[in-house]
């Protein structure tokens, strides 16, 4: 067995990209079943998505996040909105130079001529949605609080240099698989 094969035994390379939404999960559950299947202990995952459904995110999270399976997460171009909460599943997570984060409040559009008790609804789904994820976010990142009041009001927009400062990032670096190795999309 040569060098390279025995260095990454038990690794696998991904890209996923998409919204994160009910596909995107049924997609991460089957490839994870095969990991298991192949005894891959470390999942190197390449994400690109501008984001998606919130309770999708949080449900990858929650579940990549407990794998026995070592979850390496990387940013290559843009991670935003619930992508981000996929992101920090990640043991270890590198972006490249180039790569972007953006971080935001939840949001929804309610229909022309909704009832304020329907309204009231929308807006406490919202609400809870933003306590989860930023929970989760706050487990993970040291947002200054200049970071947290911009989150409040805007989109928060973070290099790959400026997430590494608040431990988004472990290390600005490339998604690279070894020569020879195989990637599959998820």
């Amino acid at each position: 067995m040569s060098q390279d094969s025995t260095t990454y035994e038990g690794h696998a390379w991904f890209t996923l990209s998409g919204d994160v939404n009910s596909d995107m999960v049924r997609r991460v559950f089957d490839a994870v079943a095969d990991m298991t299947e192949d005894r891959i202990t470390t999942a190197h995952i390449l994400i690109q998505s501008n984001g998606g459904y919130v309770s999708d995110g949080i449900c990858l999270y929650n579940y990549l996040s407990k794998l026995p399976i070592k979850i390496v997460t990387y940013n290559a171009g843009a991670v935003a909105s619930i992508a981000v909460i996929l992101f920090l599943a990640g043991a270890e997570r590198y972006a490249s130079d180039t790569a972007r984060f953006m971080v935001h409040k939840s949001h929804a559009s309610a229909p022309h001529g909704a009832r304020p008790d329907a309204l009231r609804i929308i807006v406490e789904g919202l609400q809870a949605d933003d306590a989860r994820t930023e929970q989760i976010l706050r487990d993970h990142v040291q947002f200054t609080d200049e970071h947290w009041r911009t989150h409040e009001y805007s989109d928060l927009h973070l290099t790959a240099a400026e997430g590494l400062k608040v431990g988004m990032v472990d290390a600005v670096k490339d998604f690279v698989p070894p020569r020879g190795q195989r990637v599959a999309n998820i």
